[in-house]
């Protein structure tokens, strides 16, 4: 029997079981912390050097051959990049394209444009969006491959008009993964590195003598990863620092519990940390739930991963009604959010934080994973009460504009310059006078 922790609403204790199950700290493990710290040093002091030294080491690169690995190793420009896309299957070709099509569609509605506009005496005031120059994509490569991070990050950044897209993924023992590549071909994406963890992050935040500096590094990846995009952050920009995959599911107790029990296990066999919640108001439904996650789960290839990731941060919780789950989600602030009811549209003015809503009960997360449209990198760990998807306004920056009239400099002046003398900032105050023109004031 799987040991998935049963919570009530009616507990005198379930707020702080709810606290107990959603907290994720492992970030800030100072174990981590000393070990990443250490890497970047390295990485920025020591350059390629150091990057080999710890891809052979990790990645255990140096086992695949009996030449030392070099730099030139880990590089693929768009040329052979593109050879890659020749050795995936027609279907997995196809899929990809109607994947990336899809997401380029979504995209293509969230980009910014410059604005401005002119007041009464001339002033003009706006706003001037531009792209980044050159972005880092991190892709996982350690306990599975995925394509689909290649769509969701370089898509935008095309769709921004980035000018230069550098991907980092690891190979470990140097395998390389034909439908990761082929993606990134797809996508788009100016050159391949195949490099990961902590090393990667770090070469792209700082540069190497191979690997050029980027503006921003955006991607999810492992703790080590993580931990490197927060310590980094600064030196270059970052998307979030990304935890464990989440599901939260609302369920009426109307939907098939074999669907439900699918859909926790899609994220809970990404790892052993990952978290599945179904929250319901029908404690019937929740005990035929558990009965198909006994049922299903001997059929699924990670059972043990997923059975681990189900003990140790999973949860079916009971409440009094539908209400109070969404009083719940809120709380909890899912990285996914599955509202498996009659009329979903008639809660989601109620949800105020959740990185991606699934409306229905046709409506499986794994959609969102692959090919619906929106982006499948998401905030976690609580930060969707603050954070966003990534989206093409990450790959984006806006620039202020003011051109002031004659009119308007006389007229501002004054205001600027009593404010700065109120702070004690006297050159900003005599700047601002030099461009009062008293005759203007009087007439």
């Amino acid at each position: 029997m799987v040991n998935i922790k049963r919570l009530d609403s009616q507990s005198n204790s379930f707020k702080a079981e709810v606290d107990a199950l959603i907290r994720w700290e492992s970030v800030s493990n100072t174990d981590v912390v000393k070990v990443v710290d250490e890497i970047l040093h390295q990485v920025k002091t020591r350059g390629d050097d150091a990057v080999l030294e710890y891809t052979n080491k990790f990645d255990r690169r140096n086992e695949t051959s009996m030449q030392a690995l070099t730099i030139d190793d880990c590089h693929l420009d768009s040329g052979p990049l593109s050879a890659y896309v020749k050795k995936i299957t027609g279907d997995q070709h196809a899929a990809l394209l109607l994947a990336a099509e899809r997401i380029k569609a979504y995209a293509e509605r969230q980009k910014m444009e410059s604005w401005s506009f002119t007041e009464a005496d001339g002033t003009v005031l706006g706003q001037q969006v531009t792209s980044l120059d050159r972005v880092g994509l991190y892709v996982p490569g350690g306990k599975a491959a995925y394509p689909s991070s290649v769509l969701m990050s370089a898509i935008p950044a095309k769709v921004a008009e980035v000018s230069e897209i550098i991907m980092v993924v690891p190979a470990p023992g140097g395998e390389i993964n034909a439908l990761v590549m082929a993606a990134a071909a797809i996508a788009g994406v100016s050159k391949v590195i195949m490099i990961g963890g902590a090393q990667a992050v770090a070469a792209l935040a700082y540069g190497t003598e191979s690997v050029p500096r980027v503006d921003k590094i955006v991607g999810p990846g492992n703790i080590y990863v993580a931990t490197a995009k927060r310590t980094v952050f600064g030196a270059v920009g970052i998307d979030m620092v990304a935890g464990p995959s989440e599901i939260l599911i609302v369920c009426d107790g109307n939907t098939d519990p074999d669907w439900i029990a699918m859909d926790l296990f899609s994220q809970a066999e990404h790892d052993e940390d990952a978290q599945a919640i179904l929250i319901s108001p029908d404690k019937g439904f929740l005990d035929k739930v558990q009965t198909s996650i006994e049922k299903l789960l001997p059929e699924m290839e990670r059972a043990e991963i997923i059975t681990q990731s189900l003990k140790n941060r999973g949860a079916l919780i009971s409440v009094e009604n539908i209400q109070q789950a969404i009083e719940l989600v809120n709380h909890i602030a899912p990285e996914h959010l599955e509202l498996s009811v009659d009329n979903p549209d008639a809660l989601i003015d109620q949800v105020k934080h959740a990185g991606a809503i699934f409306m229905g009960r046709h409506t499986a997360e794994a959609l969102g994973d692959y090919c619906a449209g929106p982006n499948h990198v998401l905030p976690t760990a609580q930060t969707a009460r603050f954070s966003s998807p990534l989206g093409v306004y990450d790959f984006q920056k806006r620039t202020s504009l003011i051109n002031c009239s004659a009119v308007g400099a006389s007229v501002l002046g004054e205001t600027a310059s009593i404010l700065a003398r109120g702070e004690g900032l006297t050159a900003h105050a005599r700047s601002a006078e030099n461009r009062i023109d008293k005759k203007i004031l009087k007439d």
